[in-house]
């Protein structure tokens, strides 16, 4: 009796189409804009405005903050509000905040304003992302997001650097403008609910296979993995000037390791077809751990580029599989837009520590010290998770 039904063709999901599909992907590269641009945007802070080291890592952080903010907004209202208007009023803010960042540069007028910005960015990215969330196949959605998320990376770290102020956040409001005849192509709030109700019920048969506190654990890793990447990321720029290399030639091999994020979706991808879920996401953060931690023992030129081609390669392999693995967790769409939150909230915590260590004079090599106990942690609660899932099968059939 099961399966003729499983035999008929599944109805249509309207977040497979390539419209939704499409525009929620465009939205997720805008949306983490500043996220990826960090050191080239921490770097512009520096040099055309003059804050200090401190003073940007804690701008860089209220920003991600704001994302923090917007995105659980996002996660209490994506079931009662039509995601449309979510994406119009975080338009409305992040281009808003962004053109009166043109004409207020002092460093608490930018601190504020970036809160502003990041919580439009928030609304904006959480509704893209619960929309890949929402493909059937979510993981592959996810995966030609993070192909899409590496060039994007690599062209802003190439343009921003030759940009005035004014161009970097001229750049940012266009990104968002570009959206707005678009936004229609997102499913209407009606369409959600219909699609939400056929999910539950198709899933209600496998609840028991992959518990909803799976996904929120999920959601507590991608909090800790992503202290290390936002104070690395912050960072890593800085600290090779402070080290005694050249900011250009740091800058240059920066945006163009980032070109390993390419092999890292794509190892991804090949070891989630050949291997289980638990065993590569751990190998990954032990090398993750090597990566950030060399850096604290020293900054010379060879362990600066090994570290940085290595962090590129394994931080998109990670995302893979982090975000992938929350939607599978849970296909209701509260943990999936809960992500962008979930890495703001880890980059807003990475850059503001950093600041507090360097204001005390700890130097960046405590820096990546926090960096690698980040990684190490994130390593500490998918191997609990492992350690779980293994007891599963045995306890439950």
């Amino acid at each position: 009796m099961t399966e003729p039904a499983q035999q008929q063709p599944r109805p249509a999901n309207r977040f497979d189409g390539r419209g939704p599909f499409l525009l929620s992907l465009y939205m997720t590269l805008v949306g983490y804009g500043v996220l990826v641009a960090l050191p080239a945007l921490n770097g512009a802070w520096v040099d055309l405005l003059g804050f200090t080291e401190v003073q940007v890592n804690r701008v860089a952080s209220t920003d991600l903050l704001g994302l923090f903010l917007g995105s659980v907004a996002v996660s209490f209202l994506i079931r009662s509000m039509d995601r449309q208007l979510l994406i119009y009023g975080g338009i409305a803010i992040a281009i808003g905040a962004n053109v009166l960042c043109i004409y207020f540069r002092s460093y608490e007028a930018t601190l504020g304003l970036r809160l502003f910005a990041g919580f439009g960015a928030g609304l904006y990215t959480a509704v893209a992302v619960a929309g890949l969330g929402a493909n059937s196949k979510p993981r592959e959605a996810f995966n030609w997001m993070l192909l899409a998320f590496a060039i994007s990376q690599f062209l802003e770290l190439q343009l921003i650097p030759h940009m005035s102020m004014t161009g970097i956040y001229v750049f940012f409001i266009a990104t968002y403008a570009v959206t707005l005849p678009f936004v229609r192509l997102m499913p209407s709030h009606e369409d959600v609910v219909a699609s939400s109700a056929r999910e539950e019920t198709e899933a209600a048969g496998h609840a028991e296979q992959r518990p909803t506190a799976l996904a929120w654990v999920g959601i507590l890793a991608i909090v800790v993995a992503y202290i290390n990447i936002g104070a690395y990321w912050s960072n890593i720029e800085l600290a090779a000037e402070a080290g005694g290399l050249d900011g250009a030639w740091a800058g240059q091999v920066i945006s163009w390791c980032v070109l390993l994020s390419f092999v890292g979706c794509f190892t991804a991808m090949y070891a989630l077809r050949h291997f289980d879920y638990d065993r590569p996401i751990l190998v990954t953060f032990m090398l993750m751990v090597l990566s950030v931690g060399l850096l604290a023992v020293e900054v010379s030129a060879a362990i600066f580029v090994f570290s940085v081609a290595l962090f590129n390669f394994l931080w998109i392999f990670i995302d893979v599989y982090q975000m992938g693995g929350v939607s599978a967790a849970d296909r209701s769409g509260s943990a999936a837009a809960f992500i962008p939150g979930a890495q703001g909230l880890g980059q807003t915590l990475g850059p503001f520590i950093s600041s507090l260590l360097l204001e005390r004079s700890l130097g960046f090599d405590a820096v990546f010290v926090l960096c690698a106990a980040a990684s190490f942690m994130a390593l500490l609660i998918y191997f609990v998770i492992f350690l779980a899932v293994r007891r599963q099968p045995i306890s439950g059939t």
